[in-house]
This record gives C-alpha cells, sequence and structure tokens, in this order.
C-alpha cells in the first residue's frame, strides 16, 4: 500500500480508471478527512457531512471509467459543493413547505382571499406533480414527501445514485416552469 502514497494525483487518477481499488483507496485516505472538514463547516452537522464525503467518493468510483483529465482536489470540491447545494436547497424545500402547512392549519388571521389562492396553488402543484413522467414522480414524492436521501431512493429503486439526482433536478426544472406557466395563467384569468 505504500507505492500508492508516492502517487500524484494524475497517477492515481489513471490507476482509479483502470479499477484500481487500491488507489481508489489511497484518494480516500488522502482527501476524505479535508473533505469532511469542509462539509461540516458548511452545515455543522457531523452525519449529514460524513453521508455526503461517502456520497461523492462513490461516485467518484461509478464515474472512474469516465473522468478525463481532472484536477482530483478541484473534482471533489465540486462534487462536495453540488451536495451541499442540493441538501441546503433539499431542507429550504421542506422548511418552506411546513412553513405553508402551519400557516394553512392556522387561518385565523387570513383573509378569505389570500386562503383561496393558497387552495389554488396547492391544487396547481399537486397536479403538476401528478403529470411528472411516473418514474420520476416516483423518485421527486420519496425525496420531497417521504425525505429519503438520493443513495437511499437509489437502494430502493434499485437505480444509480446519479440517475436519481437527474431526475429529481430534471423534475425540479419541469415543476419550476410549469408551476410558474400555471400561476401566470391563473392570474391572468382572474383579472378578465
Amino acid at each position: 500500500m505504500g507505492t500508492y502514497s508516492t502517487c500524484t494525483d494524475q497517477e492515481l487518477v489513471g490507476l482509479l480508471k483502470q479499477g484500481n481499488r487500491y488507489a481508489y483507496t489511497e484518494i480516500f485516505e488522502r482527501y476524505s478527512k479535508v473533505m469532511y472538514s469542509h462539509v461540516y463547516n458548511k452545515l455543522r452537522d457531523d452525519e449529514g457531512a460524513r453521508d455526503i464525503v461517502q456520497d461523492i467518493f462513490v461516485i467518484l468510483w461509478e464515474k472512474r471509467l469516465v473522468i478525463e483529465n481532472i484536477n482530483l482536489l478541484g473534482y471533489l470540491f465540486t462534487m462536495v459543493r453540488n451536495k451541499v447545494l442540493n441538501l441546503v436547497s433539499h431542507h429550504k424545500v421542506v422548511s418552506d413547505y411546513e412553513t405553508s402547512i402551519r400557516n394553512y392549519m392556522q387561518p385565523e388571521g387570513k383573509m378569505a382571499d389570500e386562503l383561496i389562492r393558497e387552495k389554488q396553488l396547492a391544487a396547481i402543484i399537486t397536479a403538476e406533480i401528478e403529470a411528472l413522467p411516473p418514474r420520476m414522480r416516483e423518485i421527486f414524492e420519496l425525496s420531497r414527501y417521504e425525505h429519503l436521501s438520493n443513495k437511499e431512493i437509489a437502494t430502493k429503486l434499485n437505480l444509480s445514485e446519479h440517475t436519481v439526482a437527474d431526475q429529481i433536478k430534471k423534475s425540479l426544472k419541469t415543476l419550476r416552469l410549469k408551476i410558474g406557466l400555471s400561476i401566470i395563467m391563473a392570474l391572468l384569468m382572474n383579472q378578465s
């Protein structure tokens, strides 16, 4: 194992592409603590930081055949940044949804018009989620309603984590577009 510790990052990436598990282990040993420290400083959550670091190294192994001429440390930091942003975005969606539900359950201070608009928006969102392709909808619902991680969804549905992440990203993009258009149409109809 000592011979791998003297390899450069580029040499390790070359060996990794060949499926060399010792090179992979050396990359993990070399950078996992740095990645963990970086994620922990962003999240202040030990378990979340460990999960993200584990995820990026799983992805590195899964993508080993397609990586070309990368700056290994930069590549790992980019994956970490994307995972952290996805996690923060997910928590914001959940938090916003919980706030919306709490406000809906305590309507005494709200005007009737506001409540009607909220119900219309909820109906639009539900309809657009239902209109997603079946597999995309299933992945989205497992992520957003059952709060499963990409890894848990991948395991449950026998998919790669990359496929799960890609499907969530596509569903959010689709929903933003469709819900935005639906809201604009509803506002235009209410004005006439």
